[in-house]
């Protein structure tokens, strides 16, 4: 039965049922396509590995499927597997050169079966495949992620400790052909020579098995050709702050830098920049595992901030990047939300104080005003004075302690660290020192220096705190210390607000103690509580919470809940607290390299660091 609406005769047949008539969307298809590389890649591995299950009837399957060529069959369904599974993940990712791969692939693979095995279906199936490709081309656009030649040693160890996996597996799948019962030590050493062509220890009742030889040749040449190509390719260098968009960010904060107190953390060297066409606005960015990671809101005028964020989304859509943001306010992440329609969650709140309701007076700070009483007994003093009024080696000490006091191999920090004290331009920044002389008259290579924070500008008349430090052997409350005589020497530095460090869920951590908490709320509380043995979510909280401060709610910005594992991961990775690139095996750093253009530039042109509480 049809139905009219304003005189047009609407289809009879149910939507789901035209839905499928209709096909998958085009925008979905990369994603179909790089599940079924996966499946077929399998499926290639398991026909070149396993004789009894190319036997089956599901081998029926696999010789009209791309990558099962004649006589070589096992060998060439191997490396194919194994190739189809590398660019699985690019397809899915739209990327325009994993695109051009199995492009080129599927046309060998239709040739190759006709000409071996004179299969027809297999060779209709490979190009209707690439007829499929070529239509939906326009979904494969994206641009490729920055690299570095160490993405070939990457491939090369991950590469190659697959191929030897599989090599052993092909080793061991022919037993019956398999002369005696070779060791594990035997196998292996037979797997090793295999991959660069050379017969092993393993004896065959026929003589050479040629079935384990192709196979363990393709899989050592592949893993050679691949890491050559890796090699050899030019590299795309992520995207570094140049002193062009240094100028232009100091300006932009110099009008607007008050609005946000991680504003002037856009200005670490590591991160990429994208402006908004009138030039009014910016967004600060740094790419971590394919996903484009912004932090805190966008600089500049709000009235401008729709250009910039529209800038990053098309830098993001361009090559396939996950975007998201950590710890925008709540007039960003409403801003982030109206203009992309990506989705917003509380992340944790800002620690801020206000210099002249600040206090040490009454009985919410009696804990402090005790310890400062007591460390100042212990002879110790305090400086807080401006960057600029430093003296050179003043300066020098307070570097090589900060360098030398952190408690960690890797330097932390991403959204609310700077990662470099002194640095011309930041003259306005606030360092607070604690000193004592040694009653036993030793001399630390430090002077009498304890301890330092760090504080970046906060518009004209605020200050974040960037880093703490202190010396391990000195007495406990050092940070304490050294943020009351931060706070109490502010209004001589005509500071009004400070803030301090960003406490991760602290809504769930404070109404999950209180009398009359739900079972849900206590249950994520104690999750919290546990992951606090590794990451300080609940010290972070309760050192901030000495203070009294206000708190003021952050947001992470993300896409789809789906991208909330992968953001996690990749903000961990930003911050410091996972580390999954390779290490550098030279300590000298190497000349700066020209950034690689923003990619929505080239389509215009053409047409906090961690804390040691005590």
């Amino acid at each position: 039965m049809s139905v009219t609406v304003d005189g047009d005769k609407t289809s009879s047949v149910p939507v789901r049922v035209r839905r499928i008539l209709r096909g998958p969307r085009p925008e979905r298809i990369p994603s179909l396509i790089g599940t079924a590389c996966t499946l077929v890649g399998l499926l290639d591995i398991a026909a070149g590995v396993f004789p009894r299950f190319r036997a089956s009837r599901v081998h029926a399957l696999a010789e009209v499927l791309p990558g099962t060529l004649g006589p070589l069959s096992a060998a060439v369904s191997l490396s194919a597997g194994v190739l189809l599974l590398l660019l699985a993940h690019g397809l899915k990712r739209h990327k325009r050169r994993a695109w051009r791969a199995v492009v080129l692939l599927l046309p060998l693979g239709a040739v190759a079966q006709f000409v071996w095995r004179h299969s027809v279906l297999g060779s209709l199936l490979s190009l209707g495949l690439l007829a499929l490709l070529l239509r939906h081309r326009d979904q494969f656009a994206a641009l490729p992620d920055p690299r570095s030649r160490w993405r070939a040693l990457a491939n090369f160890v991950v590469l190659g400790a697959g191929s030897l996996a599989l090599g052993l597996v092909v080793v061991s799948a022919h037993p019956r052909r398999v002369v005696g019962d070779p060791s594990l030590t035997d196998r292996l050493e037979h797997v090793l020579l295999g991959l660069v062509g050379v017969e092993g220890p393993v004896a065959y009742t026929h003589g050479v098995d040629w079935t384990v030889g192709y196979s363990l040749g393709a899989l050592g040449t592949l893993t050679a050709l691949t890491t050559l190509y890796l090699a050899l390719r030019p590299e795309h260098p992520a995207a570094r702050l140049t002193d062009e968009d240094e100028t232009r960010l100091r300006a932009l904060l110099d009008q607007h830098g008050g609005r946000d107190s991680l504003g002037h953390f856009a200005l670490r060297h590591d991160k990429g920049v994208v402006f908004s066409p009138s030039g009014k606005a910016a967004v600060c960015y740094r790419v971590v595992s394919g996903v484009m990671l912004a932090s805190g809101d966008p600089i500049g005028d709000v009235e401008a901030w729709p250009g910039a964020i529209e800038r990053f989304m098309d830098e993001a859509r361009a090559h396939s990047w996950t975007p998201a943001v950590m710890g925008c306010s709540e007039t960003g992440g409403q801003v982030w939300t109206r203009e992309t329609g990506l989705d917003a969650l509380e992340l944790g709140d800002e620690a801020v104080i206000d210099v002249d309701a600040f206090s040490l007076s009454g009985r919410a700070m009696r804990n402090v005003r005790q310890m400062v009483k007591r460390i100042e007994r212990g002879g110790y003093t305090t400086r807080v004075r401006r960057v600029r009024d430093l003296s050179d080696d003043e300066l020098d000490r307070v570097r090589e302690a900060a360098a030398a006091w952190r408690g960690t191999d890797t330097e932390r920090g991403f959204s609310m660290a700077l990662g470099r004290i002194g640095a011309p331009g930041d003259g306005d920044a606030v360092i607070a020192t604690a000193h004592l002389t040694d009653p036993d008259g030793t001399e630390s290579p430090y002077g009498d220096l304890k301890a330092m924070i760090h504080f970046v500008p906060w518009g004209p008349d605020g200050m974040s705190l960037e880093l703490m430090r202190r010396d391990r052997s000195a007495d406990p409350g050092m940070n304490e210390l050294l943020i009351v005589a931060a706070l109490q020497a502010a209004p001589g530095l005509a500071i009004r607000r400070v803030s301090l460090n960003f406490a991760m869920f602290r809504s769930t951590l404070a109404r999950g103690e209180r009398i009359g908490a739900g079972p849900v709320l206590r249950l994520w509380r104690g999750l919290l509580l546990f992951l606090s043995r590794w990451f300080q979510i609940e010290s972070l909280y309760k050192f901030n919470a000495k203070f009294q401060p206000r708190w003021e709610p952050r947001f992470v910005v993300y896409r789809a809940g789906r991208d909330l594992p992968r953001i996690g991961l990749a903000a961990m990775q930003a911050e410091g607290f996972l580390t999954l690139s390779l290490p550098r095996p030279f300590t000298r750093r190497r000349p700066a390299r020209a950034p690689r253009p923003c990619a929505h530039t080239v389509h215009r042109h053409a047409g906090r660091e961690e804390v040691g509480t005590a």
